[in-house]
C-alpha cells in the first residue's frame, strides 16, 4: 500500500510529551497529580483530533482552569507562518474542555497544529503549547486508507498498572501509523470501580492507579467527567492522542452495565443511590460529549446524537451506529414484532438511506454490538438478551426481525462492499454470514470482525446464533473468565484498503501488534 510520509511526526510527539508532563504517572498509588498552578492555564491531559474529513477536523484540549482556547496550524512543524484558530472559552460549564472546529485544509496532507490556552483577562499570558499532528482524508485513491479499531478499556478493575508501563497497547497501534482509530465503544467503564490493587491467579498483585472518581460507580456529572480523566492519566494513551485521530461510538459502560432507555435500577442494586438509567444516560453523554471529539456533539451542533457517516474519500465511508440510546429493553427477545428493534426505527431509516447514497467502494457499519454472538442480560435469573441474537438458530425474532430488515435491504438494493465492525464481547474473531446456513436467507453474504479489549478483562468466545448463517472462521479468547491483562488477550484490529485495487484486508492483532489473521476482501461485490 502507497502511504504518505510522516515528516517530523516523532520530533512533535517528544513536544506533546514534554507539555504533558504535570500528568506522569505517580511512582506509588494513589490519587491523580494535581497541576502546577504557575498562575498561566495549563493543556496537562493532552490534545486529541477526531472526526476528520478531507478539509476539516475537530481539535480537543482540557484546561486546568478558566482559559480561551487557540488552535495554530502548519504545514511544518517548526509553525512558520501559522494559520490561527480562535476556539471556545473553556470554563467549569464543560470541565473545562472543548473543541476548536478547524476548516479549510488541504486534502490528504500532514496538519501540524498546537493549542495555546489563554488567561481570559489577559490574552497575552498563555501557558506551554501542547502539539499534536494528524492527516486529512485524501481526495487521491491512490493514497489508500488504513484504520484500526478496538474497544473496552480499563473494565473489570483492571485499570492503569504502572509496573507494567500502562496502557501499552496503544503504543502498538501507533506504530502503525493509522489514519484513524475506531473506538467502537466502553471507551470508559463508568460502572467499574477501579480498587489500589487486585489479586492474580499467581498470587501476585496487579496494582492500578487510583482516583476518588473511580472509586464508586459514577452517578454525578463529575463522576462521569471522572472516568474519562482517569484514563487521560496514562502517557501511551495521551502519545496516542497525539499523533492518531478518533471516531468515537459508545456502549453501555459509559453509563452502566447492559443499560437501555427507561430501565429502573433494582433497589437490591445499593451501589447506586438514583435508580433512573435515564437520568444517569443523561449525564453520562454529557461527560461523553465533553471529552469525545464528536462532531455531531459539539456545543450547539444540529444533530445533537451519536450515529452518523464520516467520509473516507472515494474508497471508504464509516457508518457509526448507536445500539444503546434508541434501543428496546433487554428481555427474552422472542417477539414476532418488534418495530424498536436496536437501533430505532429513525436510525434505522437514516441508515439505510446513507447506505443507498454512499459511492464508496467500502461501506464499514461501525456496530457497537454483534450481529450474530449471543450476549446474554440474566438479571435477576432472567433469561433476557442484551445485543441482537438469543440464541435460537430460527426464523428472526426480537431485534433480529429488524436486522434482517437492514440485509434484505443491502441485497435488494445491491449495495457493495459492506463490512461490520465491533468490539464488546472481550475477545477477537472472525464470522462469515451466509444465506445459505441460515433460516433467514434473504441476504448476501458479508463479514463481521470482532476485536478487544484494550485493557480489560478477556473473556471466552461467544455462542453463536444460527439465524443468519455465521460461521467463525477464526477466534482467539481464554478459557476462563476475566483474564486481566497480565494473562494476554488484549487485541485490535487493522483494515487496510489498498489504493490501486481497491483490495481490503483486515488483520486482527495481538496487544504487542502481532498478527493472529488476515483476510483480503474484493471490491465491487455485492457478497464475499
Amino acid at each position: 500500500m502507497s502511504h504518505r510520509p510522516l515528516p517530523g511526526r516523532r520530533s512533535v510527539l517528544r513536544g506533546s510529551l514534554v507539555t504533558s508532563a504535570a500528568l506522569t504517572l505517580p511512582v506509588g498509588l494513589g490519587a491523580a497529580p494535581a497541576f502546577a498552578r504557575s498562575g498561566r492555564p495549563e493543556a496537562g491531559w493532552g490534545v486529541q483530533t477526531g472526526d476528520v474529513s478531507a478539509d476539516s477536523g475537530l481539535v480537543w484540549v482540557r484546561s486546568d482552569r478558566p482559559a480561551r482556547m487557540v488552535v495554530e496550524t502548519s504545514a511544518t512543524e517548526s509553525f512558520r507562518d501559522p494559520r490561527r484558530w480562535h476556539g471556545p472559552l473553556l470554563d467549569a460549564g464543560t470541565d473545562f474542555t472543548g473543541t476548536t472546529r478547524l476548516h479549510g485544509l488541504p486534502s490528504g496532507e500532514q496538519i501540524h497544529y498546537r493549542v495555546l490556552l489563554a488567561d481570559p483577562d489577559d490574552p497575552r499570558r498563555t501557558g506551554a503549547p501542547v502539539t499534536g499532528t494528524f492527516r486529512t482524508v485524501s481526495r487521491r485513491r491512490r493514497d489508500g486508507v488504513r484504520f484500526l479499531w478496538s474497544g473496552d478499556l480499563a473494565g473489570q478493575g483492571w485499570g492503569i498498572n504502572p509496573d507494567r508501563g500502562g496502557y501499552r497497547i496503544y503504543d502498538a497501534m501507533a506504530k502503525l501509523d493509522p489514519d484513524f482509530f475506531l473506538c467502537s465503544g466502553d471507551a470508559v467503564y463508568a460502572d467499574g470501580p477501579i480498587a489500589a490493587t487486585q489479586a492474580l491467579p499467581d498470587g501476585s498483585a496487579w496494582r492500578n492507579v487510583t482516583t476518588e472518581e473511580k472509586s464508586k460507580v459514577a452517578e454525578t456529572l463529575d463522576e462521569y467527567r471522572g472516568n474519562f480523566r482517569y484514563n487521560l492519566l496514562d502517557a501511551n494513551l495521551r502519545r496516542f492522542n497525539a499523533q492518531v485521530p478518533s471516531v468515537v461510538q459508545w456502549d453501555d459502560h459509559e453509563v452502566r452495565n447492559n443499560w437501555y432507555p427507561g430501565e429502573v435500577i433494582a433497589s437490591s442494586d445499593t451501589r447506586y443511590t438514583e435508580k433512573s438509567v435515564d437520568v444517569l444516560a443523561a449525564r453520562a453523554r454529557r461527560a461523553f460529549g465533553e471529552y469525545s471529539p464528536v462532531s455531531t456533539l459539539r456545543p450547539g451542533a444540529r444533530e445533537g446524537r451519536i450515529y452518523r457517516v464520516l467520509r473516507q474519500g472515494s474508497l471508504l465511508d464509516v457508518f457509526v451506529l448507536d445500539m444503546r440510546t434508541y434501543r428496546d429493553a433487554n428481555s427474552p427477545d422472542d417477539r414476532t414484532v418488534d418495530p424498536q428493534g436496536i437501533l430505532g426505527r429513525e436510525q434505522l431509516e437514516w441508515l439505510k438511506r446513507e447506505l443507498a447514497r454512499s459511492r464508496a467502494v467500502w461501506k464499514v457499519i461501525a456496530a457497537d454490538m454483534p450481529l450474530g454472538l449471543v450476549v446474554p442480560d440474566t438479571t435477576e435469573n432472567r433469561p433476557n438478551f442484551e445485543a441482537v441474537a438469543q440464541g435460537d438458530p430460527g426464523a428472526p425474532l426480537g431485534r433480529e426481525l429488524q436486522i434482517a430488515e437492514l440485509l434484505r435491504f443491502v441485497k435488494h438494493r445491491r449495495i457493495t462492499g459492506t463490512v461490520w465492525l465491533t468490539a464488546d464481547v472481550h475477545h477477537t474473531s472472525a464470522q462469515h454470514y451466509q444465506p445459505s446456513r441460515a433460516a433467514f436467507t434473504d441476504f448476501e453474504p458479508f463479514w463481521e470482525f470482532v476485536s478487544g479489549p484494550l485493557n480489560a478483562g478477556a473473556f471466552p468466545a461467544s455462542v453463536l446464533d444460527g439465524t443468519f448463517g455465521p460461521e467463525r472462521v477464526f477466534v482467539k479468547a481464554p478459557t476462563a473468565s476475566n483474564v486481566s491483562p497480565a494473562g494476554g488477550y488484549q487485541f485490535f484490529g487493522e483494515v487496510d484498503i489498498d489504493g490501486g485495487s481497491g483490495e481490503l484486508t483486515v488483520r486482527l492483532r495481538e496487544q504487542d501488534g502481532t498478527v493472529l489473521f488476515t483476510r483480503t476482501l474484493q471490491p465491487g461485490r455485492v457478497g464475499q
